[in-house]
């Protein structure tokens, strides 16, 4: 043994003494990682258990079970009213967000009883009164509500694609709906292509006064929460054909409130038509409904919107030059 060796023999031996003394136990050195080519280690592989190689020639040979259940039934959804949330703050400006209990739209009646009340309503107010602006006012209690169209002439003009009363069936009531447009006062529909305007089972956008499709299916309108069966199965349109004969609901209010957001003084499709005529730098209205069918350059060539328009038509209302007039005012 060379003289350092015994020097490493002996401080080895100095070590172990000291560590004997402190009543350290020795750690055991670890199992080394294996690693590749590149000095990374090597990841686990994973035991993929193979199927048996072989099978039952009897089973593989066996023909499919067919399945004749073709008309898978319809699952009937829940739809509720959409609901408001509340919220507040919490510790260090947190929001919480509190759910409100959701009210159903869809009462807790028999559908018979339900689809009575479609038709067994009597008029309670009187007809609307019709300005200089040809805007319609209805009692006091609605002075907000103002459309412009009334529901005879949307229908003359062309709205929905000619669909509006076609066959329908509620997937949240069940039932088939067909034919409620006979409901409908005489002079409204006399002269005019019922299967063609009213009744078609597809939605044609050549029907529509614009010449576009816009807007969604009653069906869409079903499954969003926006129908109240209890009053009107078809939605916003019927409760206004009905409010304009003079029928009074629950509902007024939620569909006044409705319109107002969409084509009220304020609403959001009317407020866009306006500014889209005033980008455009127009400042005559078209004067739609004239007796005599004249019509100014059309909507397209005047840079409008015509899906803009078509939807707004859908809510009963249409630029008239008193609106294009207090928009300039503002502007």
């Amino acid at each position: 043994m060379n003289d350092y060796e015994t020097q490493r023999a002996a401080k080895i031996a100095k070590n172990q003494a000291l560590l004997a003394t402190l009543d350290i136990k020795t750690l055991t050195g670890r199992k080394p990682v294996k690693s590749d080519r590149n000095g990374e280690p090597q990841a686990k592989r994973r035991k993929i258990e193979s199927a048996p190689s072989r099978t039952s020639a009897r089973i593989a040979s066996a023909p499919i079970k067919p399945d004749y259940n073709d008309d898978v039934p319809i699952k009937t959804i829940t739809l509720p009213r959409s609901a408001t949330k509340k919220s507040k703050r919490g510790a260090l400006g947190s929001v919480i967000v509190e759910e409100l209990e959701v009210e159903a739209l869809v009462p807790a009646k028999d559908i018979d009883e339900i689809r009575a009340g479609w038709t067994s309503w009597t008029p309670t107010a009187q007809p609307p009164t019709r300005g200089e602006d040809a805007v319609f006012h209805f009692e006091d209690d609605f002075e907000t509500f103002t459309p412009n169209k009334s529901p005879e002439e949307m229908l003359r003009l062309g709205v929905f694609g000619g669909s509006y009363f076609r066959a329908l069936k509620s997937r949240k009531l069940g039932v088939v709906v067909q034919d409620d447009w006979k409901e409908l006062p005489p002079s409204w529909t006399v002269g005019l292509n019922v299967s063609k305007s009213l009744t078609s089972p597809v939605y044609n956008p050549e029907i529509n006064k614009n010449g576009v499709q816009c807007g969604q299916s009653i069906e869409e309108w079903e499954a969003a929460g926006w129908i109240s069966h209890e009053h009107d199965v078809r939605g916003w349109f019927q409760w206004y054909c009905r409010f304009f004969q003079g029928r009074r609901c629950d509902d007024d209010e939620r569909q006044i409130s409705r319109w107002r957001k969409c084509v009220g003084v304020t609403g959001r499709f009317r407020s866009a038509l306006l500014k889209q005529y005033g980008r455009a730098g127009v400042r005559t209205a078209e004067d739609y409904g004239d007796e005599d069918g004249d019509e100014d350059d059309g909507v397209v060539a005047r840079g409008i919107s015509p899906v803009v328009s078509q939807t707004c038509l859908h809510w009963g209302w249409e630029v008239r030059q008193g609106d294009l007039d207090g928009f300039w005012a503002t502007t």
